[in-house]
C-alpha cells in the first residue's frame, strides 16, 4: 500500500469515527460546532433537514443550544437571472472576504425536481477554489417542496453556521422569482447581480425584486462589455430614484463588477461594511432581526403543525383529490383541518 493511499485511507476512517462521536447527540454536535469542527457543522445541518420526526426533537435541542452564540454575523441574500454569474461571483467574493479575516459559510438553495425529488448539488464543484478554503464552508441544500425553492431548514442553517464561528452568511437563491422574496424575510442585506444589455424581456425578474434590493452589481464588466456596464449603471441608478426610500437610513447602490478579474469586489466589501454600520446606527438593524424571530417563529410553528398533526399519506391522498379537480384548495384545506381538529 503506497504512502499516499495509507493516509487518505486514514483521513476516512478520522471521518468516519468523527461522524459516529457526533451522531444523534445534541450536546456533542454543539461543542463540535463551537470547536469549529466541519464535520459537527454539517452532520447538524443535515439533522435540522430531516424529515423523520425522530430527528425533530434532536435538532431543537440543537438549535436551542447554538441560538444564544448566533446573531453577530452579515446575512446576505444574493440573487440575480440565469447567465449572470452567481457562483463565480460568489467565490471571488468569498474569497476576498477570507483574505480579510472574515469566515464565511455559503448556503446554496439548488432546485429539486418536482417530479424525483433529485436535486443538482453541485455548488462544490461550481466553487472549487472556495471549497478548499479552510475558512469557508459550502452547504448545497436541496430545495425540495418549500416554497419558491427556498430549503426550509435555510433559517436553522443560518444560526448553526454563525454558532460556528461564520461571520458572514451567503444565500443564494435559485433565482425564480417567489423564492426571492423568502430570502429577502431572513437576511440583512439583499444584493441583486445583473447583466448589462440582455433587454427587459429576459430581466423580467428585476421588476418584483428591485425595490427590495440594497445593492445592485453589474457582473461581467471586463473586455469588450465594459462600457455596456457602465450604460447600464446609469439606468439602474435613474431607476431606483422612482423608488420610495427605505427606513434604513441607506440609499442603494448600483456598482459594477468583474470577477473574472477580481475587480469591483473589494469596493464592494467596503460598501458592506458602511451599509452594516449605518443600518445598525439608525437602529433598524435590531427591530430587523426582531421581526425576523417572529417571522422564524411563525414558519416554524406552520411546520410542527404540518409535520405533528397531519400524516403524510393524509396530505398525499388530499393532494391528490385537488390535483384531480374533485377538490377545491378551499374545501381540502378546511377538510383537512377539521380532521385535524378532532
Amino acid at each position: 500500500m503506497s504512502q499516499d493511499h495509507s493516509i487518505q485511507r486514514e483521513e476516512q476512517l478520522r471521518k468516519i469515527r468523527e461522524q459516529r462521536r457526533f451522531k444523534n447527540d445534541p450536546q456533542k454536535l454543539f461543542e463540535g460546532l463551537r470547536d469549529g469542527h466541519i464535520d459537527a457543522l454539517s452532520k447538524a445541518i443535515t439533522l435540522v433537514e430531516s424529515s423523520r420526526h425522530e430527528d425533530h426533537e434532536l435538532a431543537a435541542s440543537l438549535l436551542e443550544k447554538a441560538i444564544p452564540f448566533s446573531g453577530n454575523a452579515w446575512r446576505i441574500g444574493i440573487t440575480g437571472v440565469p447567465g449572470v454569474g452567481k457562483s463565480t461571483f460568489i467565490e471571488t467574493f468569498g474569497k476576498a472576504l477570507t483574505s480579510k479575516g472574515h469566515r464565511v459559510a455559503v448556503l446554496a438553495v439548488d432546485p429539486s425536481s418536482q417530479r424525483s425529488g433529485g436535486s443538482i448539488l453541485g455548488d462544490k464543484t461550481r466553487m472549487d477554489e472556495l471549497s478548499k478554503d479552510e475558512n469557508a464552508f459550502i452547504r448545497p441544500s436541496p430545495a425540495a417542496d418549500s416554497l419558491g425553492g427556498v430549503a426550509r431548514s435555510t433559517r436553522e442553517s443560518i444560526i448553526l453556521c454563525e454558532a460556528a464561528g461564520f461571520d458572514v452568511i451567503l444565500v443564494e437563491t435559485v433565482g425564480v422569482g417567489q423564492s426571492e422574496t423568502t430570502v429577502y424575510g431572513m437576511v440583512d442585506y439583499f444584493l441583486l447581480l445583473m447583466l448589462a444589455g440582455a433587454g427587459d424581456e429576459l430581466q423580467g425578474i428585476k421588476r418584483g425584486i428591485m425595490e427590495m434590493a440594497d445593492g445592485i452589481l453589474i457582473t461581467k464588466a471586463d473586455g469588450e462589455n465594459a462600457k455596456a456596464c457602465i450604460k447600464a449603471k446609469r439606468q439602474y441608478m435613474a431607476a431606483l430614484h422612482l423608488y420610495p426610500p427605505s427606513d434604513k437610513g441607506w440609499s442603494p447602490k448600483v456598482e459594477t463588477c468583474s470577477a473574472l478579474e477580481n475587480t469591483g469586489i473589494s469596493e464592494f466589501i467596503d460598501q458592506l461594511d458602511a451599509y452594516f454600520q449605518t443600518v445598525k446606527e439608525h437602529g433598524w438593524l435590531e427591530e430587523h432581526r426582531k421581526e425576523q424571530d417572529l417571522e422564524w417563529f411563525h414558519s416554524a410553528l406552520r411546520y410542527e403543525i404540518l409535520s405533528r398533526f397531519i400524516q403524510p399519506t393524509l396530505l398525499t391522498e388530499t393532494e391528490e383529490l385537488v390535483r384531480a379537480g374533485k377538490l377545491s384548495p378551499f374545501v381540502a384545506a378546511r377538510q383537512l383541518a377539521l380532521k385535524v381538529g378532532k
